[in-house]
């Protein structure tokens, strides 16, 4: 048994361990130490941060390849063998051979030379290098940071979900790939050699996903903290509600984009704000089941494309008007203004892309556009959550 006099010394060892702490040795090494996992962090948060960048150009790269009908030019998917293009004219032939025999050289490009072959061909193949090199520089330096313990443990189960998406979002394009390299009936006059528009959705979504996640957590390692915390009142509330809202309208317009990319539903009703001089377009259950307009229905999907695209400009306005009487400090406002700014330029990008009847520049610049208004969201929801008390 302890004697009183034993819990007496027992009660003063917070009190010796708090004086400890105070002393010049133990307050440097505890400077040193949070100075060292900052350093690390920061490394870890650039590293992110290029990642995510490489990323948003894989989304740019992709969607060039979509639009100048390049993605089908590549007929085969080897991981080492693929890297290197062909080199001699009979190599080059050889490839060309194996395009002759799918449906899109058939029906759309008999005229092409082997010269207008390797315009698109090196298209293609630089979106599958910059896939590779993404998987590269994203898989090198983690196992470095991993080996060296930068990792927590939290850190080290998302590098392994991010990594697997990586490879996921690799197979995910070459079966994406494929469904536009089948025969077509011959009897069928209104088939087209392209791609399936749920693929091409799918392989964008999990671009994009996956660009999300890893943009917010680069935010979350290298946006130093605020020095203005405000409490969680009702209106921050509505605020913190609204972004998270705003992300996920963002994301499902940005598909539904793909949808009218997929069935190049952009090439209907190129007029604004009606749709050949009426609100609701005569063909928008033209499909049989009705479910089956949502997804292959050209009419349809821009018709969605529509409300989604005013939604989200509607939802922006509504996070606006809720930031505005809030005291967010200036980079918080600055993220709400620049994410307004963007809702509009983005809105007047797909109204002129259509008009113009999508002109690949155009085309191009709104899907970046998809993609910067994502991430001006998740630097505003960052924002958010580094001055909420």
């Amino acid at each position: 048994m302890f004697h009183i006099s034993s819990l007496r010394q027992l009660n003063k060892i917070p009190v010796l361990l708090g004086r400890s702490l105070r002393t010049p040795a133990l307050r440097k090494s505890f400077s040193s130490e949070v100075a060292k996992q900052s350093k690390q962090d920061r490394a870890i948060g650039w590293w992110l941060l290029g990642c995510s960048g490489m990323v948003m150009g894989a989304v740019l790269l992709g969607g060039v390849t979509r639009l100048t009908e390049s993605g089908l030019s590549m007929v085969e998917w080897n991981l080492i063998k693929g890297m290197r293009p062909p080199r001699s004219e009979e190599e080059w032939n050889t490839m060309f051979e194996k395009y002759k025999q799918f449906p899109e050289y058939q029906l759309l490009h008999q005229d092409f030379t082997l010269s207008d072959f390797k315009r698109i061909f090196y298209m293609e193949y630089a979106h599958r290098m910059w896939g590779r090199t993404i998987g590269l520089a994203f898989y090198i330096p983690a196992a470095i940071f991993w080996y060296k313990g930068w990792f927590s443990r939290p850190m080290k189960i998302r590098s392994v979900f991010w990594g697997s998406l990586i490879l996921g979002q690799g197979l995910l394009g070459w079966w994406m790939v494929k469904s536009g390299l089948k025969q077509i009936d011959e009897n069928d006059t209104n088939a087209v050699p392209r791609v399936s528009q749920y693929r091409l959705a799918a392989h964008l979504g999990l671009a994009l996903f996956l660009y999300t996640l890893i943009f917010y957590n680069a935010l979350k390692k290298l946006l130093p903290q605020s020095s203005t915390t405000i409490s969680l009142s009702k209106q921050v509330k509505r605020l913190k509600q609204g972004s998270h809202t705003l992300l996920l309208l963002t994301y499902v317009t940005a598909l539904s984009g793909a949808l009218v990319a997929g069935l190049d539903a952009g090439l209907v009703y190129n007029s604004f704000p009606k749709m050949a001089n009426k609100w609701i377009p005569d063909d928008i259950l033209a499909l049989n089941p009705k479910i089956k307009n949502i997804f292959e229905n050209p009419t349809t999907t821009q018709f969605n494309h529509r409300v989604l695209g005013t939604t989200v400009l509607g939802m922006v306005a509504f996070v606006w008007s809720v930031a505005r009487p809030i005291g967010l400090p200036p980079r918080a406002r600055l993220a709400v203004n620049c994410l307004a700014g963007m809702a509009v330029l983005q809105v007047t990008l797909g109204i002129s892309t259509l008009l113009a009847y999508v002109p690949t520049y155009l085309a191009a610049t709104h899907q970046m556009g998809s993609v910067s208004l994502l991430s001006l969201t998740v630097w505003l929801m960052q924002e958010i959550r580094r001055i909420i008390k």
